[in-house]
């Protein structure tokens, strides 16, 4: 019997995000990744992130997937990193579920050369050293203070609650007809001093613009 389509959407979508077994990210291969990166939210619009088709697990796997695609399209300046070989770190707060996946999506690969290292994060933890921090719903309340923290260090904060752009947030997951997709700010990647791709805000469902 065939899988369901969501299910095979689902593994091909893995597939992607595994890279196809390829752990590296080069210069000469960004438009390859451009187009993974469009083929994640192709595959989101089929449906693979449908409340109705996945269960929450998928979602997870989804989410901590473009968290990996992410990394290969926002530039940190020199002083974020404190040797040339030191890793990219990604923290995780309120979304044990989301590290676990991504933790298991990394394990082994490079972004520029970095080693990637998912640290999981309480809610009162210091974010010093993150590269990227992923606050999940969970933080509720306590996003604008977590947020806060983040605000003067170079860091990719990613969230997944509403209004949570407002409150500085640099990229947002949204669900849009029950569909995994993603808000930018620019205003707020500037104001962390990160440079995100025109490749990254193709793609994504709503771009705030840089100018208040």
């Amino acid at each position: 019997m065939k899988a369901p389509i969501a299910l095979r959407l689902q593994r091909f979508f893995l597939q992607i995000a595994n890279g196809f077994g390829g752990g590296r990210v080069h210069r000469s291969s960004q438009r390859y990744w451009s187009h993974l990166l469009v083929a994640c939210v192709l595959l989101c619009s089929a449906g693979l992130a449908s409340a109705d088709n996945v269960t929450a697990t998928s979602e997870s796997k989804v989410k901590a997937a473009f968290l990996f695609k992410f990394t290969s399209y926002v530039n940190w300046p020199p002083s974020a990193f404190e040797l040339q070989d030191s890793p990219l770190v990604i923290g995780v707060v309120e979304a044990d579920d989301v590290a676990s996946e991504l933790s298991r999506l990394v394990a082994g690969r490079t972004v520029n050369s970095r080693v990637i290292v998912v640290r999981y994060l309480a809610a009162g933890d210091s974010v010093a050293g993150c590269h990227v921090l992923f606050v999940g719903s969970g933080a509720g309340n306590r996003l604008g203070k977590i947020l806060t923290s983040a605000k003067s260090q170079a860091v990719l904060t990613v969230t997944e609650l509403d209004d949570a752009l407002t409150f500085g947030s640099v990229i947002n997951f949204v669900l849009i007809d029950d569909q995994v997709r993603f808000d930018v700010s620019l205003l707020a990647a500037e104001r962390s001093n990160l440079k995100i791709s025109s490749r990254l805000l193709t793609v994504a469902h709503q771009v705030i613009s840089a100018t208040p």
